[in-house]
């Protein structure tokens, strides 16, 4: 095969790899470089010439003239007979350049050279690839499904590149069928191999923050600032947004009237119930605002331990502690403080920690998991309804409601 034809073959590269030219000769001078080192032992006295514009490339080796019998290494010297056979007048001392042709080098390196530069334009383009998605980490991105498998769904974008969203990235609710356009943020992209794998995540809090600056053009404009977003993807997410005019209200233009602005959100994420508050740097109006739909009635703060106690009217608790601690839980999370809930009026309760020498600490641990700490907190609770919160089972269950009513009524 001749140069001019090697290069040509490669050319389809500049349009189905998004490789120009230039690059791709680049490549080109590196693998055949790569293989006259490994034929001649060095590329040192080798030129290559590639012209970009015609797609031509040719290889000269430079070799110094010596007396016949007096050459000690071929691939830099030549015998004066061996140099006149190329011109005639050549003399011991001078410079010889020849050119080399791809047969020179053999079938075999001829294959290899062609294997190695599919090789070298592959991990070209994954390179590329890597470095563009890198750039997106944290960014919303479309992309279709192609393929679904037990473990993740397989998504291809606009230019065949290749995304994945992994189970333990799906919201609970997500379901696709092969077709189906889907949007998450690129949450992480790395090199496996030479490969860039791309990780799509649709339950991280950076997508709900994404999903408010795409629909809300007060946030996307700058006038509205998220603060912090926490979730339970699926399920509850609280965000706390801000604004540096006081002519605007934050929570009033995210949510819209009757819901309007955020309701597609909230469609997004498979109906997940999210509540926007106003942040504010008064730690315990951020509590009480963080805990709501429940009303607050005080809020006694530990800076040191980052410890909260909240006290609120007995009907308020369960609200404050919501369906399955949800509501408690990420009161915590976007606060940054521990809170402990506790009734208003209500003197006569014990923690449950106290209970310890009758009840074995994993249970006790899976009680305060949501949100019930003392022993009126879970008497006021139904059985059934703890035994699907806990995941504790019903003879569990009523032998803690009967130890706990035992100490009370003492």
């Amino acid at each position: 095969m001749e140069n001019i034809a090697l290069i040509e073959s490669f050319s389809e590269f500049k349009d189905d790899k998004f490789i120009d030219r230039v690059t791709l000769m680049a490549i080109l001078e590196e693998v055949f470089r790569a293989a006259l080192k490994k034929k001649y032992g060095s590329d040192d006295n080798f030129d290559i010439i590639i012209n970009p514009d015609k797609g031509d490339l040719e290889i000269w080796r430079n070799r110094i003239v010596v007396e016949d019998g007096e050459v000690e290494d071929p691939n830099e010297e030549i015998s004066l007979t061996d140099a006149r056979k190329i011109e005639p007048d050549f003399e011991v001392g001078e410079d010889v350049s020849e050119e080399v042709k791809l047969i020179d080098l053999g079938r075999r390196a001829i294959l290899a050279l062609r294997q190695n530069l599919v090789a070298k334009i592959h991990e070209h383009d994954n390179t590329t690839i890597y470095k563009q998605f890198k750039d997106l980490e944290g960014e919303l991105y479309t992309a279709e499904v192609h393929h679904i498998r037990h473990q993740a769904i397989i998504l291809l974008d606009d230019e065949g590149n290749e995304i994945i969203l992994p189970k333990d990235r799906q919201i609970p609710s997500d379901f696709f069928r092969k077709g189906d356009n889907v949007r998450g943020i690129i949450e992480t992209v790395e090199l496996r191999g030479n490969k860039p794998a791309i990780i799509m995540s649709r339950t991280s809090p950076k997508f709900l923050e994404q999903l408010f600056f795409q629909e809300i053009p007060e946030v996307f404009d700058g006038l509205i600032t998220v603060k912090k977003v926490v979730r339970i993807p699926g399920e509850k997410a609280k965000v706390a947004v801000d604004s540096y005019d006081d002519r605007i209200d934050p929570v009033g233009a995210c949510v819209g009237m009757k819901g309007s602005r955020i309701h597609g959100i909230v469609r997004e994420l498979g109906n997940e119930n999210i509540d926007v508050i106003n942040f504010t740097n008064n730690t315990q109006l951020l509590i009480t605002r963080a805990l709501s739909p429940a009303r607050v009635t005080s809020v006694k703060i530990d800076e040191e331990a980052k410890t909260a106690e909240v006290y609120l009217k007995p009907e308020e608790v369960s609200k404050a502690i919501g369906r399955g601690g949800h509501n408690i839980r990420l009161a915590g999370q976007l606060t940054g403080y521990e809170i402990d809930v506790y009734r208003e009026g209500v003197e006569e309760d014990v923690e449950l920690t106290e209970f310890s020498d009758e009840i074995e600490g994993w249970i006790i641990e899976a009680f305060k998991a949501i949100g019930l700490d003392t022993a009126r907190s879970v008497l006021e609770q139904d059985v059934k309804d703890l035994e699907k919160r806990t995941d504790l089972e019903e003879e569990t269950i009523l032998d803690v409601v009967r130890i706990l009513k035992e100490e009370l009524e003492d």
